[in-house]
């Protein structure tokens, strides 16, 4: 079975909550979220990751895109998230931390400006396009299959 990961879109007043990387001198941007464990719904996995990844508290999740991302990232299910309240922050007990603190390959939650998006170094490529279109006229009602476009990224 391919692998399967959850990713949140979270949008505060008109920017975007990204997970800046460093990964060894490749910079670049993508959602937050990470793999869904063995028998844990994506809801859950996408919580849990949250949770993880940074102190933010969100509502309402709802699935927008799926994506066939291939090796090694698999089946990437995205959600948008409510956003209620928090700063982005790593938790510092989390790999990611763990992983920053070494600083070869770092992690750093932030908000990006929806105006800074396009010119963005962004993973996906696809992902990027469908969230800038939906920012302008809404996201899907009904989940939308996105077809894998490598940026010039991984």
């Amino acid at each position: 079975m391919s692998r399967q990961a959850v990713r949140a879109i979270i949008i505060k007043d008109n920017q975007l909550l990204v997970m800046k990387r460093n990964k060894f001198g490749k910079q670049y941007y993508t959602l937050l979220g990470g793999g869904i464990d063995h028998n844990e719904s994506a809801v859950a996995a996408l919580r849990r990751e949250l949770a993880e990844e940074t102190s933010l508290q969100v509502g309402a999740l709802k699935h927008v895109y799926t994506e066939e991302a291939g090796d090694p990232f698999g089946t990437q299910y995205v959600f948008t998230a409510e956003y209620l309240g928090g700063e982005p922050a790593l938790n510092p007990n989390s790999e990611e931390a763990k992983i920053t603190a070494l600083g070869q390959n770092t992690y750093q939650p932030m908000w990006l400006p929806f105006s800074d998006l396009a010119s963005s170094n962004f993973l996906s490529e696809s992902l990027k396009v469908a969230i800038l279109e939906a920012i302008k006229h809404g996201f899907p009602s009904e989940p939308q299959v996105l077809v894998w476009k490598q940026s010039s990224v991984a």
